[in-house]
């Protein structure tokens, strides 16, 4: 049986292996031909096309499984989902620091702040709520002023509450709500996606409308599980980029 063929690529030695190998590949399937064939080359096969160690491959491996890309059978070899769809999040490796760093560095203006039901588009982070606390800012470059995005933070009412909504105009959502609420932060996903300019956006930004725009959704949660906040932010294409430094250690 012939099996798919991913593209190769050069490995950065200073970032983790198994992430890079792992975002090529998914590239490569989501990339792919209705044609190409479902089967995956075996681990060693795999392996050896990046340059990397069998138990690096299967790292790999694992995190394309988990997000339902691929599935694996014994004996039987590893296999392309069919209906695998643009669009699963990617794991982007870092810390709270690097979030509140990536964050700063703007001039924010407050729009508006408030008690709000709870938007459709977050509900399923905030099971059983009826209301959470929203504040929008506009935010662009520091030397111009630029606008270069517009975020919505919704926050869990318990926490607002201890929330100076001055202090989002200094500082990011999350320096706020670790160091100023003190909230135990455990982690922060972060999914990034390709959107067209909505009229609020096309105006808040100044692009024409149903313009290229990056859409954000990062949520942050306690060391439970539990999320505490979620930013809906909408960047200028033209005017941004994501860069992710990640450590091997």
């Amino acid at each position: 049986m012939t099996s798919f063929a991913p593209d190769s690529i050069v490995l950065n030695r200073k970032l983790p292996l198994w992430y890079q190998v792992s975002q090529s590949l998914r590239a490569s399937i989501l990339g792919r031909s209705p044609r190409d064939p479902l089967r995956l080359p075996t681990e060693e096969q795999l392996a050896g096309h990046y340059g990397v160690s069998v138990l690096t491959m299967r790292q790999a491996l694992k995190e394309l499984e988990d997000e339902g890309l691929i599935t694996r059978h014994r004996r039987r070899g590893t296999f392309i989902e069919p209906t695998a769809q643009r669009g699963a999040p990617v794991r982007l490796l870092g810390s709270v620091d690097a979030i509140v760093a990536q964050q700063s560095g703007m001039v924010t203006e407050l729009l508006s702040h408030g008690g709000t039901e709870v938007p459709a588009e977050v509900s399923e982070y905030f099971p059983g709520l009826a209301e959470v606390a929203t504040y929008h800012r506009l935010r662009g470059d520091e030397k111009t002023g630029e606008p270069t995005n517009h975020a919505r933070n919704y926050v869990r009412p318990e926490l607002a509450a201890a929330i100076d909504p001055q202090d989002l105009v200094r500082w990011p959502m999350t320096k706020v709500l670790r160091d100023v609420v003190g909230a135990d932060i455990g982690r922060i996903t972060d999914t990034v996606e390709a959107r067209l300019a909505d009229p609020e956006t096309a105006r808040l930004l100044g692009v024409p409308l149903l313009s290229p725009i990056l859409h954000y959704t990062g949520v942050t949660y306690d060391s439970g599980g539990r999320p505490l906040d979620v930013a809906v932010i909408h960047y200028r294409g033209d005017r941004f980029s994501f860069t992710v430094t990640l450590d091997a250690h």
